[in-house]
């Protein structure tokens, strides 16, 4: 770790996996998808949720974040197509009635396949420039300013970071998925985690709409 510059690295962990646990919207995430499809859709939610948080960790890594908030288009541009696809995804589901549960119903495959909830996961992070801000701001903080490789630094934390969140949010979704699995078949159960998500969804794409670069 010295090489790389990074100190403090008890710190680090402690405090990432403080921030992994501490309940949020990616939280309200996987325990929605893991109530309305199992298992399967809280660990692809979770994947998801990953995969979107690696893209900023890589594009700190290289420069590319700071750049996006150093760009006042580069910002808007990502901030409202963020915000804009997360109100389209919680008015959709808003509008949605049971399809998930006619389906399980009619014993046929839920009408949302894991690999959308996982794009979905992934595009809800990538989209929103408030988890680039965070990247920015949390992990220079134990990497030396004078360190020889910083990019590597950088890649090596976040990585660190995203491990420690996805294992937490694969045992959610697996406790998810063990616990509200009789909830989940019950009548109107379906209807309302989809109200439960999308008036979230809503929220944080306002939220988005509203954020100022710093």
């Amino acid at each position: 770790m010295d090489t790389l510059g990074i100190h403090d690295l008890w710190l680090f962990l402690l405090s990432g996996v403080l921030l992994n646990i501490t309940p949020g919207p990616d939280t309200a995430y996987v325990l929605g998808r893991s109530a309305q499809f199992g298992w399967r859709g809280g660990a692809a939610a979770a994947l998801g949720i990953s995969a979107g948080c690696l893209v900023h960790v890589l594009a700190a890594s290289i420069g590319l974040s700071a750049l996006l908030m150093a760009s006042s288009t580069a910002f808007g541009l990502i901030k409202w197509a963020g915000a804009a696809y997360l109100c389209y995804v919680g008015i959709t589901m808003l509008l949605s009635r049971r399809r998930e549960q006619d389906c399980a119903e009619a014993g046929l495959a839920p009408a949302m396949s894991p690999g959308t909830v996982f794009w979905q996961g992934a595009l809800t992070n990538i989209l929103n420039p408030k988890v680039a801000l965070f990247f920015l701001a949390f992990l220079p903080q134990f990497v030396s300013s004078d360190a020889p490789h910083q990019a590597a630094a950088f890649a090596l934390l976040g990585l660190i970071f995203i491990t420690t969140g996805t294992a937490w949010c694969l045992m959610l979704a697996a406790f998810a998925a063990r616990a509200i699995g009789r909830i989940r078949r019950a009548d109107r159960a379906t209807l309302w985690v989809n109200r439960a998500l999308g008036s979230l969804f809503i929220y944080l794409g306002a939220r988005i709409a509203l954020l100022q670069a710093k």
